[in-house]
């Protein structure tokens, strides 16, 4: 028996649906309302459409893997929502974001409901006009017709007003009534994003930017920008996305318990920033979207096929929910642009809501060197966006590939520097063949420009993944061993001097950071002591081997040190000679 979205989820709220999944929500639980909506936003955002619309765009897996790439096309057909919970009674003219307030009948006292029996009914009426102003002409006498005489702001009914609240522009509010029940308290709310202030201040703090320095705010904006948006599970994105982020980094840094939600009509990717218990620093992050699982994960797929988790077994659509872990940014690390990474992903059943985990469907590094090949190849038949302004559709030319190649190493850099040495020579193999064969010189000639922007990319990561072996011998450790001293030293001189026969393609930060982890190397107290501050006679020969290391590692770091300074020293000008 085929699936149907109008089936979702029916084993998990039984025969009356959600609206006694609803009454199970209860004290203001935030977490438990955060898995009411979980089945209900998967089911008529998700499923729904995908049923309905012809031709839904799936999401694809590397969609869902940081860093999140832009988005290709905005989809005015699908859904897109935006929203925060508040658990706690909202006090109107102390919140700090716009919305038009909706009153629970319920709130209203016993004594007044009996003094005035019809004062809950003009408070539905009121509530229902109020919405109803908020959505286009055309449909308010049907939305009028449909809801006369509910209570809109009830938990309970809050499915049934899912087909408009899913296409309204601006967000809508759940808070608590009186009774310490959640209700839809307001709609056509605006997030305060004080985006330029929270970007600045972003910047300044992890010392990207300084006071008044323009050339430095230049120079990192687009980073800075870049990596406080993947902090909250997104790229550079519109308007709506943007805010809500925004509004979540304020209200967590105020101390508030809350949960924003946000689907784009581009992404088609349900996004949850809310309060946990085990997120400190930042609103835990998580990603809702209906995604293909790749015919070759044969164990997965047939794991999914006999326990039902397919809603669309020809196309292996599952339901797939991410959970995301935040990167507090770290100079020191050559990964320094890794913000956000995957902890867990889960399958929701679509007929129990039961979430399978313990899978890995989009971090897969078979995936992406398919992928590699086949963009070398000229094989692969999908679209990117390079440079975040281009459209790329295809690999049928050398210009496309080396786009696409451009794109792809963007995607996966910090992948690719700390992923196994297996993975990485495959890659090198596939990349060098394609990008230094000499059959291919001559077709590269008129794009040499582009030719060399991927190679720079490839030369960065080349480095970059020297640069984070070094980071692993400071701690003496290099693929799950335990080094010796000697050891230790002999590798990091001999990377550092590969390194110095690379600066053809220089990177500064690269360079900064050799030069301080040299340098922290070169101050270790215990080398200092043992070895370095003794006589030779005084050392073993497994002593003066480590002292002689340690001078060849100084004269090497020296090197690098007048390399820096030649790269970005500006140069003398040149004195007039008077003859």
């Amino acid at each position: 028996m085929s699936f149907n979205w109008e089936q979702a989820f029916c084993d998990a709220t039984g025969p009356s649906g959600f609206a006694a999944r609803a009454r199970d929500v209860k004290n203001g639980d935030l977490l438990a309302l955060k898995d009411f909506l979980d089945l209900v936003h998967a089911k008529h955002a998700l499923l729904e459409p995908y049923f309905t619309t012809k031709n839904y765009p799936v999401v694809e897996n590397r969609e869902l893997l940081p860093s999140f790439e832009v988005d290709l096309y905005e989809y005015k057909e699908l859904p897109g929502f935006s929203m925060v919970v508040l658990p706690r009674r909202l006090a109107y003219f102390q919140e700090i974001f716009q919305y038009d307030i909706l009153h629970s009948p319920e709130s209203v006292p016993e004594a007044e409901r009996k003094a005035n029996p019809a004062l809950a009914e003009r408070i539905r009426q009121t509530n229902l006009n109020a919405l109803t102003l908020r959505i286009p002409k055309q449909d308010q006498d049907r939305f009028r017709q449909r809801h006369q005489g509910a209570d809109i702001t009830s938990l309970e009914n809050y499915p049934e007003l899912l087909p408009t609240l899913l296409h309204m522009e601006r967000a809508h509010v759940l808070a608590l009534d009186s009774a310490d029940r959640f209700t839809l308290a307001g709609v056509y709310s605006s997030f305060p994003s004080y985006l330029d202030t929270e970007l600045k201040q972003f910047g300044l703090r992890i010392g990207k930017f300084k006071a008044g320095d323009d050339a430095l705010y230049e120079r990192n904006r687009l980073f800075v920008y870049q990596f406080l948006m993947e902090l909250y599970g997104f790229p550079i994105v519109s308007e709506r996305r943007t805010s809500a982020a925004m509004f979540a980094r304020r209200l967590h840094r105020s101390g508030e318990s809350f949960l924003v939600r946000v689907l784009g009509q581009s992404d088609r990717t349900i996004t949850t920033l809310y309060s946990h218990p085990d997120a400190k620093h930042y609103p835990r992050v998580e990603k809702l979207a209906l995604v293909s699982v790749h015919e070759h994960f044969k164990d997965t797929v047939k794991l999914l096929r006999e326990g039902g988790y397919f809603v669309d077994e020809e196309r292996r659509v599952v339901v797939l929910r991410v959970v995301y872990n935040q990167h507090k940014y770290d100079p020191d690390n050559v990964r320094q642009d890794r913000a956000l990474s995957v902890v867990r992903q889960e399958v929701l059943h679509p007929v129990t809501g039961v979430a399978l985990s313990g899978l890995n469907i989009i971090k897969d590094s078979y995936s992406m060197f398919l992928r590699l090949n086949d963009i070398v190849r000229g094989e692969y038949h999908g679209r990117v966006v390079y440079k975040r302004h281009e459209i790329v559709e295809g690999t049928e030319t050398d210009e496309k590939r080396l786009k696409f190649l451009h794109c792809w190493l963007t995607k996966h850099q910090r992948r690719i520097i700390s992923y196994s040495d297996d993975f990485y020579a495959n890659v090198v193999k596939v990349l060098d063949g394609y990008l230094l064969s000499p059959d291919n010189y001559e077709r590269f000639t008129p794009m040499r420009g582009l030719h060399q922007e991927v190679w720079s990319k490839y030369s960065y990561i080349q480095q970059a993944r020297k640069v984070k072996t070094l980071e692993d011998l400071l701690g003496r450790r290099l693929r799950g061993q335990k080094l010796s001293y000697l050891a230790m030293l002999s590798q990091f001189t001999e990377i550092v001097s590969d390194l110095k026969f690379e600066m053809a393609n220089y990177f500064h930060e690269l360079v900064e950071r050799v030069l301080k982890m040299g340098d922290t190397l070169l101050q270790d107290r215990y080398i200092q002591k043992n070895f370095v501050g003794r006589k030779d006679e005084e050392l073993s020969p497994y002593g003066q081997q480590i002292k002689k290391m340690y001078a060849r590692l100084v004269s090497l770091l020296d090197e690098f040190e007048r390399i820096r300074k030649l790269r970005t020293e500006p140069p003398r000008a040149q004195q007039a000679v008077t003859l």
